[in-house]
């Protein structure tokens, strides 16, 4: 086994859980299934409850090492525990509900994402209409990741020049899935288009009313900060998880010809697993850090977004390098569907669609350096 940064301290997590949960992790994919099982567990053991953002990214690096698909979806609800944490510790206490239901076993999901709309939190293709009591959304949301059992469902729209954000219950009317997850990986996310025809947000549950277009706003940067840095997180663990399947595999195989040398031995390979050890290893010190600076609440005035869209890019291209590194260096058993480094090649592809994306993530580090263009 590869020596990495120990990132277990305070965790919920137990060998024997993430045992068994890597154990269902092949049969999901292959059925293209919900990881209900898994959610179960984790439920149990407090998973689901607020943390800190430090616990929580420390137990997504180890469970994404051990199921990537798992890791992501909970990490959504995750991310919603992150970010009322931060609103209520700043003092924004409408958002206590949140942790509260986070604590009962309350499964959180994210209503984000749209169909060719860039502009991620900034706007909005879904349309917003003030109705008694409430919000009215009408719309469609696509990869809403836990979409076959989340219970708290987050919506964002635009209502005239402003951007809602408020929650929705599984049991309202005004919504419906599509189960149309059929990926090339990151499958047991099973992260639906769902349609919006009129689901009502009740005023008690509006999070937030900001201006549309860009924003420094405390829950915008809550989101961006615990979504991010979870986000990196569960391909560091993918990273974590290819270098050490690399290093099994090398040292388990010897050449077929005369003279049987060890793979483990041969000065290419040996090469490559180091410097593949010497990315992964670059990854912790930024994401512990910036997660102790969160749980601090000393983020720094400057260039925090810069360095959020930093780490999540290279954390994707990091873990991107070493799956394939460790395709090469495994040889040609790891190209079989049932090899594990297959599927983690298939799920490590989903980190490119992630916001921050490869060009956003450059967008926002050039306008810190240079500026905005004229």
């Amino acid at each position: 086994m590869t020596a990495r940064p120990d990132l277990s301290a305070s965790s919920v997590l137990t060998e024997d859980i993430l045992g068994e949960i890597r154990g269902r992790a092949s049969g999901y994919d292959q059925r293209n299934e919900f990881f209900h099982d898994d959610l179960e567990a984790l439920r149990e053991i407090g998973y689901l409850a607020p943390r800190s953002l430090s616990q929580m990214a420390a137990d997504q690096r180890r469970l994404a090492a051990h199921a990537p698909a798992t890791a992501l979806g909970i990490g959504m609800h995750l991310t919603w525990m992150g970010v009322a944490r931060d609103m209520v510790s700043a003092g924004h206490t409408e958002l206590q509900w949140v942790l509260d239901d986070g604590a009962a076993g309350e499964l959180f999901a994210f209503g984000v994402s749209e169909r060719g709309n860039d502009r991620v939190l900034s706007d909005s293709l879904v349309t917003v209409t003030e109705v008694e009591g409430g919000y009215a959304f009408t719309g469609e949301k696509i990869f809403v990741s836990l979409s076959p059992a989340w219970t708290r469902l987050s919506l964002l729209g635009r209502c005239g020049d402003e951007m809602i954000h408020g929650f929705i219950t599984r049991d309202q009317e005004g919504w419906s899935n599509t189960p149309d997850w059929d990926t090339l990986g990151m499958r047991a996310t099973q992260s639906y288009t769902t349609a919006l025809d009129g689901a009502v947000v009740a005023e008690s549950k509006v999070a937030r009313r900001l201006p549309v277009g860009p924003n420094e706003d405390p829950f915008t940067v809550a989101i961006f900060q615990n979504f991010l840095l979870l986000v990196s997180s569960v391909y560091a663990g993918i990273a974590d998880r290819a270098l050490e399947l690399a290093v099994a595999g090398v040292r388990s195989k010897k050449s077929a010809l005369e003279d049987g040398a060890r793979y483990a031995e041969d000065p290419d390979i040996r090469r490559q697993a180091a410097a593949s050890a010497i990315a992964v290893d670059a990854l912790a010190p930024q994401i512990t850090t910036y997660s102790s600076w969160v749980d601090s609440g000393s983020v720094p005035d400057e260039h925090w977004f810069r360095l959020l869209s930093g780490i999540k890019h290279q954390s994707v291209e990091t873990a991107r390098s070493v799956v394939d590194s460790a395709l090469r260096m495994v040889g040609g058993g790891a190209y079989r569907s049932s090899h594990e480094l297959s599927r983690l090649q298939r799920d490590v592809l989903a980190g490119v669609y992630h916001p921050s994306d490869t060009e956003a993530a450059h967008r926002t580090v050039a306008f810190d350096l240079l500026g905005p263009t004229a």
